[in-house]
């Protein structure tokens, strides 16, 4: 069985989304793969109930808790591989996860790890996308589904979609229309990743 484990900050709206694609397109009997995870570096994390009512595991690795970065990650990486058998899951997405990586905890995943960021990468990596986006007058929006790699929001695109930028858009109402295409593609980037490996490794 592949194992799948979801980072999440809040919401995990993503996150739920990935989930619901799974049951839904029968990805267990299909292509040998299921959700074993969700876990938040924030104990209250509205994602988390929603995983548990799921069926879902849950676990929370709380940064504050930590005295660096590196000592964080390590934790971390502890707690998803508890969650993969052979000690690595063939999956790691990240879904509104909010904290940057160190370069060791990608390269312990190299392959593996895949996030969607709220952009047409390469535009606009980082934070408040949607308003810069406003800002310089782009009349197209949307978001990215990548491969992540030690520099932040770059790595091989996956997915893309895109939507318009209207004349009294908000960030607010522009964040809601990208976030539904977020909800289409990435469960389709996390599949076409797990037909792509044929073991669970």
């Amino acid at each position: 069985m592949k194992h799948i484990v979801i980072l999440i900050s809040g919401a995990g709206s993503n996150m739920a989304a990935i989930v619901r694609a799974a049951k839904r397109e029968q990805w267990a009997e299909r292509m040998g793969a299921r959700v074993a995870a969700v876990i938040s570096n924030r104990p209250g994390a509205a994602g988390l109930e929603a995983a548990r009512q799921a069926g879902i595991a849950t676990a929370v690795v709380d940064h504050t808790a930590y005295a660096s970065r590196e000592a964080f990650d390590a934790a971390l990486m502890a707690a998803i591989d508890a969650h993969a058998p052979g000690g690595r899951p063939a999956l790691v997405a990240l879904a509104g996860f909010m904290r940057i990586l160190t370069p060791g905890f990608v390269a312990h995943y190299a392959g593996r790890l895949v996030n969607i960021h709220p952009s047409l990468l390469p535009a606009f990596p980082g934070l408040n996308t949607h308003q810069r986006a406003i800002d310089m007058g782009c009349r197209f929006a949307g978001a990215t589904v990548h491969r992540v790699t030690a520099e932040l929001d770059h790595g091989d695109i996956l997915a893309q979609a895109v939507v318009p930028v209207l004349p009294d858009d908000t960030a607010d109402t522009l964040a809601a229309r990208v976030l539904t295409q977020e909800h289409l593609i990435y469960p389709r980037a996390v599949a076409a990743l797990l037909r792509a490996r044929p073991n669970a490794a």
